[in-house]
């Protein structure tokens, strides 16, 4: 019954993605002065710096902005599928579940460097896509470089999502090495330029430097795993892994650009998982931009799954885990 709801298209969609988003994220407006400060909070990358030291040391405008920013995520989110159409039905579902998912650590749900560089993730892989079919050398790589790079400005693990767009150059062009080119050049351009504009206001580069290393490199607040937070994340697990293996299925039935976009999201989500296990400076802050490619695999499955039960059973499950999450978290 819920799942029927949430796939409508009608004007009163857009009130239940309004009530989901408030419901999701009313218990960071009740905890305000539980928060306390991660590693980005005390070592901030250069943009991030100027975000947190605008709204300073309220909880309360970095929450607002956050929930505003995963507004925005959610119209992304579906005007990507509206645009190139790659699940091939029009809906909202995407934003609901990037929305549930967002819940997962309400101890996240804050100002986060995460949630501006998921943003810009997007935006770059918009520009990837955007590549299918070009005539010639395809600018648009350099335009997706430059965004993750700017991105990695706030959160700088987004870095290495800077493999997305050579693999967007290995699906969908021929191996052009200039577009391999622009695209590194892309990638690094804005990281030159914060350390040419380091150097022309005198600040310390040797400062800068470690700021990176430590973002990259050093170890972030550790975070401690609830026991319902445990079964969420275990259960959201199972369902994505059966989501993926369900799109794989049908994945040459697709048309090719669904299939290249599908592709994408799929080594977009194993670098996600990649960083997380792989890179001591990654903790769960990663959601916001496995989400993303989360958002569709499930979508896909709760959309064109023939057992109609058991995808009602499995959204269900997830929408309540997720309220069960925000409302233990209160007390």
């Amino acid at each position: 019954m819920l799942l029927r709801l949430f796939k409508g298209t009608g004007p009163g969609v857009i009130f239940l993605i309004i009530v989901t988003l408030l419901s999701v994220w009313f218990s960071a407006f009740f905890k305000l002065h539980s928060h306390f400060s991660f590693y980005f909070d005390l070592y901030p990358m250069p943009l991030y710096g100027v975000i947190s030291s605008i709204i300073g040391t309220n909880p309360l405008p970095g929450i607002i902005l956050s929930l505003a920013l995963v507004s925005l995520m959610s119209f992304l989110i579906v005007n990507l599928n509206t645009t190139l159409f790659f699940i091939n039905e029009r809906t909202f579902l995407p934003a609901f579940i990037y929305i549930l998912i967002s819940g997962l650590f309400p101890q996240y749900q804050l100002l986060n460097p995460a949630i501006f560089s998921a943003l810009f993730l997007m935006l770059a892989v918009r520009r990837i896509m955007e590549a299918y079919r070009v005539q010639g050398t395809a600018y648009s790589f350099f335009d997706a470089g430059i965004l993750i790079g700017t991105g990695s400005l706030f959160y700088a693990n987004l870095i290495w999502f800077g493999i997305l767009v050579i693999i967007g150059i290995a699906l969908l062009r021929t191996g052009n090495i200039k577009e391999i080119l622009l695209s590194v050049i892309g990638l690094l351009t804005p990281c030159i330029l914060t350390f040419g504009i380091y150097y022309v206001l005198g600040k310390d580069l040797k400062e800068l430097w470690s700021l990176l290393e430590y973002n990259l490199f050093g170890k972030p607040t550790f975070f401690i795993f609830t026991r319902i937070t445990i079964v969420a994340v275990i259960y959201v697990g199972l369902i994505t892994m059966l989501s993926i293996i369900y799109l794989l299925m049908l994945m040459n039935t697709k048309k090719i650009q669904a299939r290249k976009t599908f592709s994408l999201f799929i080594w977009g989500f194993i670098i996600a998982l990649g960083v997380y296990f792989i890179l001591a400076s990654v903790s769960v802050e990663i959601v916001w931009l496995a989400g993303i490619p989360m958002s569709y695999f499930l979508t896909h499955y709760f959309l064109f799954s023939r057992k109609k039960v058991l995808p009602e059973i499995l959204f269900t499950v997830l929408f309540f885990l997720i309220m069960l999450i925000q409302i233990l978290y209160l007390k």
